[in-house]
This record gives C-alpha cells, structure tokens and sequence, in this order.
C-alpha cells in the first residue's frame, strides 16, 4: 500500500519501530496533495511549515518513548471547527475573511496529542447540505468518481481521506455529515451520542448534533475519538467520565444484531441492498445473530415522517442561525447558495419546538423497544449510489428521502458507526451504518471493526483510487 493511504494504526507502529518517520509521511502526504487537489478540491487552507515543524517533533518524541496518543499523525481539520486566530469562513461569502476568536476544543486536544495538524478540509455553506460545493471554495469531488460529490457537509474531510492527501480528519454530524461522506468516500466516521465530544454554543446543546472522528479503519476512528472524546469545562452539556472506545477485533458470539434494508419506509438501491446483505453476512461470519427485522416494528419511520420532525427541530436553532447571518436583508440572502436558502425556507416556522420535542420522543420509542431485544441495529447509510457532485439540493424533500441517517440525529443519544459495506457500478462506495443502544459507544466499534476484518475493504489494493489521469 502507497505510504499516502496507509491507516493511522499502521503509521504509529512502524514510527515506533524507526521503519518510518514522520517527516516522510508528512512528505508523502504533501506530495499527494499537491497531486490530487486539482482534481478533488477538498482543502481550504495547507499549514505545511507548521506542520513539518510537529513532524520534526515527533520525529524527537519517539526517539526519547515520549509519543502522545495522535503523535506524528497527519491530520486534516473540518473547517467548521474554528481555530483562533485563523479564517472561519463557513463556505459562505457572507464569512468570508472572518477570523475566529476561540478554537474549538477538540481541535485543542488533537494538538495536544502530537497530530500533525496540516490543513483543513472543505464544507457546503453552513453545514447545511449533503453536497459539497459553494460559491467561496468551488466544487469538491469524489476521489472514486470525480462525477459523484463525496458528500457532505463533511464532505472536504471525506474526500482527502480516500484520496490519500492526509491519514486521519474531523467531521460534524447534524444530519448525516459524518456518516454521508464516509459512505461515498469508502471511509469509516462515527457520529458520537450527543454530548459524548464536547462542542462549542449554540451546538453544543443541540441533541441532533455531534462533533466526530473519520479514518481508513474502525481502529483508526477509534483512536482519534478517544482524544476528542469527554467533558470539557466550557461545555456543561458534556458527558462524565470520558469514555474509552476499542477497533480491537474479536469474536461476535452472543450478539444479536436486527437488521433493516428500509427502516420503515426508505427505499434503498438494489446495490445497497446487495452490499448491506454481504456485510450482514460478515456479522454472521464473525459470530453475531443477524436477524432481518419487519418494517412495521418501526412505524413512523418513513423520510417524510422523519423530515416532519427534524425540521421543526431545525428551524428552531440551525435555520434561525443561519438566517440570522443575512440579518434579514435581501441582498445578503442573494448571496448565499440556493440549497442554503431552500433549508431555511424548509426549516424556519416548519413547526412547534415543543411539539416537535414530545415527536422526538414518540418516535424513539419503537426503535428504544427494539433494543431491548437487540444489541445493535444494521441498516445502510445512503438509499442511493451518489449525488452529482454539483447536485443542487434545493428539494430538500427528495434529498433526504434518500439519506438514513437523519432518523439517528432525531434520536441522537445513539451511536452510530458507518462502515464500508462494498462498491457499486459507478465505483463510488456504499456504507453500512451499526446503530447501538443510547451511550453503548463500543458495542458498535465492536461489531464494526469485526465486519471490516471480515470484509477487508480497505487493505484490497484496488479500494484506494488512484487519480492518476
């Protein structure tokens, strides 16, 4: 495997061993970028010096056994995710040129952690699509089919990992933002229970909205989110004690896993169903009990239902907040992007906030009953096999027909862990995400780095793209 796509478990071991240093990762990486980003447009900014500066320290770190938990490892940061003093544009021209005053404090602890922090990746404007392209960074694509977008909004932090042009990234999650990329872009990305990752106001205290890992493995995920994870004093809602999370691979026996194709009501493309039935299958092999579950033990599950609810919780605190950047004015609402207007027409006065709380919960109840009978849910990521990557989404009703993962910010105390599950025709991935009981974090690493081991998507020399046209 190409030193660009080698996985963060594998890079930590062999610098601990000297077969490879972290300078010349960061120099592949580098090298990688250089070639790629062209053809994918996934980063907003590059901090090169500053980044051979922390490989260099590294380097010095593992010579005296002193490395810290991310020591070495190239790193790309979601834009989203502020850095004072540095630009904290959005993807917006209404942000453009702003600098943040406060840093996010998950990007504090992966610093503190010897990552090697050297750009940050691309959104859609505000977060608010499951494409990636604005008019401030242009178009970003799918390394796996540059006609597909990588998805969004963390779409940026998808991208540079299939293409190789970084080892380990950040994303957010207030409707699939983790999971979406990681299913297109043949990445893994956990979506944390709300409050498990500690987050900055206003989000910080929206149960829709989690602040995650994405890596190339189950073990890789693991391992940033056990930096990122547990409370912090600037966040009251944040969870204690922090929680340890394991991509170690073992034995399924005693598990029973419900499996859905549907949850209810979507209507996933026969690729996915094809590539979800390989991956139960996988479960199966590695010990668990997979059993298909009847759409009627989730009633209510159905996109429309889904996207009911969730827009009144939008429109709430997410569309107010949006619209609030344009202070009302016709000519800053112009200047935004046609799918960041349609969600605040769909969201704001969408409905009751407090209706919409007592919906939130009415709606848990079939899936909270069907847990106490299964350890885990399976179902697929995304219904179909890729957007255009400069798709508009501006009919908010027919996009998220086709992304189940907004159930699970609906109920977003679970945690969810999207995993490759196969490839389609079009060469884009699809995904498989392993739901789990409200805070049971490592029963689903669990469940997932069994099904990789089984599947070994990503150690197949033909998983990675290439780009080399």
């Amino acid at each position: 495997m190409e030193l660009h796509h080698l996985t963060a478990t594998e890079a930590k071991r062999r610098f601990t061993t000297g077969e490879l240093s972290p300078v010349e990762l960061l120099d592949a990486v580098v090298a990688r970028t250089e070639a790629t980003e062209p053809l994918v447009g996934a980063i907003t900014e590059q901090f090169v010096e500053e980044a051979y500066a922390a490989a260099r320290l590294a380097e010095e770190r593992y010579r005296r056994g002193e490395a810290r938990a991310l020591e070495g490892v190239p790193l790309i940061l979601k834009e989203e995710q502020p850095i004072a003093g540095r630009l904290a544009e959005e993807g917006s021209l209404l942000e453009q040129g702003t600098i943040a005053d406060v840093t996010h404090p998950i990007v504090e602890r992966i610093y503190d952690a010897g990552a090697v922090v050297h750009g940050r990746a691309t959104t859609p404007e505000f977060c608010c699509a499951p494409v990636t392209h604005t008019k401030l960074w242009g178009v970003t694509r799918n390394p796996h089919n540059l006609e597909i977008t990588p998805g969004g909004s963390s779409g940026g932090s998808g991208a540079v990992l299939a293409a190789g042009s970084t080892v380990l990234a950040t994303g957010s999650d207030i409707g699939g933002s983790i999971r979406i990329p990681s299913s297109y872009c043949g990445v893994v990305g956990f979506k944390p229970p709300f409050a498990r990752v500690p987050g900055l106001a206003p989000f910080n205290s929206d149960t829709y909205c989690a602040d995650g890992p994405m890596g190339r493995s189950v073990a890789d995920v693991a391992m940033l989110q056990n930096v990122i994870s547990g409370p912090w004093s600037g966040d009251p809602a944040s969870l204690r004690p922090r929680v340890e999370v394991s991509g170690e691979v073992g034995s399924l026996a005693g598990l029973r896993i419900a499996l859905s194709y549907t949850l209810g009501g979507y209507r996933p493309d026969p690729e996915v169903v094809k590539n979800t039935r390989t991956f139960a299958e996988a479960l199966r092999s590695a010990g668990a009990v997979v059993e298909e579950i009847d759409e009627a033990l989730l009633p209510g599950w159905r996109p429309d239902r889904v996207l009911e609810i969730a827009n009144a919780h939008f429109g709430a605190i997410m569309g107010q907040f949006i619209e609030s950047v344009g202070n009302g004015e016709a000519e800053r609402l112009e200047m935004l992007m046609p799918y960041t207007r349609a969600f605040i027409d769909a969201t704001v006065n969408a409905g009751d906030y407090v209706e919409g709380l007592a919906a939130e919960s009415e709606f848990y109840r079939p899936f909270g009953e069907l847990l106490e009978r299964y350890d885990a849910l399976l179902c697929p990521t995304i219904a179909n096999t890729g957007f255009a990557a400069d798709e508009p989404c501006t009919d908010t009703h027919e996009v998220f027909s086709q992304l189940m993962t907004l159930p699970f910010n609906v109920v977003g105390r679970v945690p969810v862990l999207a995993v490759p599950s196969g490839r389609s025709s079009n060469g884009v991935p699809t995904g498989a995400q392993i739901v789990g009981r409200t805070f049971d974090d490592q029963t689903v690493f669990r469940i997932g780095a069994a099904a990789e081991a089984e599947l070994s998507l990503w150690t197949q020399a033909d998983w990675w793209p290439s780009l080399t046209a």
